[in-house]
């Protein structure tokens, strides 16, 4: 069934009034699962969970109720900086990164949110807190939290985010790791949601473009264009570039969002220290992500240390056989193809 995002965004409220909001929310809540329930259901990557098409991409029940209300009730200001990705290609890191440039004047390395709280809590997403968890204290901090976050594709991003002058990066990975990274976060579920099927059907499944948020290249594909388009509101990045180099990418970062590091701070060495404080090692070996620790302002499925697995380049080797990766490669390179993106060396 061919599906149309909400567009009607008149009489909303915006994110500050989160009583409303919350409220507005659940008042709604019937009218969106009406309308799910009309939507072409398909099985998901769990037995007790169906993936749902809206749009051209598939959701979950939950994350789509969010995108929903979010196209209809959020309202995005020229102030506001955009996290943008696909599950599992590097959105923690990135979070950490943007949370890290914005606020380097009010904290020092010491005393980062970033060393007793994980990132996620610190940008918050539009399809899942503004609608689902508005009380986040992040929420609430209107004279100081202008970052947000998405996995929604481009085309089905709230109208008020496309059309204002805010600023978006999005970040985007080599599939095959990107498969595997989403694959073994979603066995990590505390949730009884069921088992996840095995690698094979899985994978089977993500080449089709039937995942969560998927199909992956489409939504990659998507964000290019909108940069191609308007290069000067999208930064795009990609994983593998940044891991490779980090400081330079960091530096690019903090320029597009206004945040640029000074001359002075260049000779302090404020950018390395930014780049350390981000990286995959000092986060993952917080105490606040070990164990079963969880997020202080809401619940969540996954525990903090789920969003930090290895965070390698290459990984999906210890995973797919040589004809998987031939697969998923020609089906990206098929894709992409004209397109500009594999040259694109950003």
């Amino acid at each position: 069934m061919e599906s149309e995002p909400l567009t009607d965004t008149t009489g909303g409220p915006n994110q500050d009034e989160t009583k409303t909001e919350s409220s507005e929310f659940e008042k709604n809540q019937e009218r969106y699962k009406a309308l799910i329930s009309t939507f072409t259901h398909e099985k998901g990557w769990r037995q007790k969970e169906a993936y749902i098409e809206y749009g051209g991409s598939w959701w979950t029940q939950f994350v789509l109720e969010g995108c929903l209300h979010a196209q209809e009730f959020f309202k995005a200001r020229p102030n506001h900086f955009f996290v943008c990705s696909y599950p599992k290609t590097g959105t923690t890191w990135l979070k950490a990164l943007t949370f890290a440039i914005v606020n380097r004047s009010r904290f020092d390395h010491s005393s980062s949110p970033l060393l007793r709280r994980t990132p996620h809590e610190l940008v918050p997403y539009i399809e899942f807190d503004v609608s689902s968890f508005p009380q986040v204290d992040v929420l609430n901090d209107k004279g100081n939290n202008n970052l947000f976050s998405t996995h929604i594709p481009h085309e089905l991003l709230p109208v008020s985010v496309v059309t204002s002058r805010c600023k978006l990066v999005y970040i985007w990975r080599d599939p095959k790791d990107t498969f595997i990274s989403l694959w073994t976060f979603l066995n990590k579920a505390r949730a009884e949601l069921g088992p996840v099927n095995n690698l094979e059907e899985s994978f089977d499944m993500f080449c089709r473009g039937l995942s969560w948020y998927g199909p992956y290249l489409h939504h990659v594909l998507g964000y290019w264009k909108a940069y191609q388009e308007n290069p000067d509101k999208i930064l795009f990045l990609k994983y593998e570039f940044m891991s490779a180099d980090s400081l330079p990418y960091v530096k690019k970062l903090a320029e597009f969002m206004g945040f640029g590091f000074t001359e002075e701070e260049e000779e302090k060495g404020v950018a390395e220290k930014v780049v350390k404080l981000c990286s995959f090692e000092m986060l993952k070996n917080l105490e606040v992500n070990k164990g079963e620790k969880e997020r202080e302002n809401r619940a969540a499925l996954y525990s903090n240390s789920a969003f930090f697995r290895k965070g390698k380049v290459g990984d999906w080797s210890n995973y797919l056989t040589p004809e998987m990766a031939a697969r998923i490669d020609g089906i990206m390179d098929q894709k992409f193809k004209d397109t500009g993106l594999l040259e694109h060396g950003q």
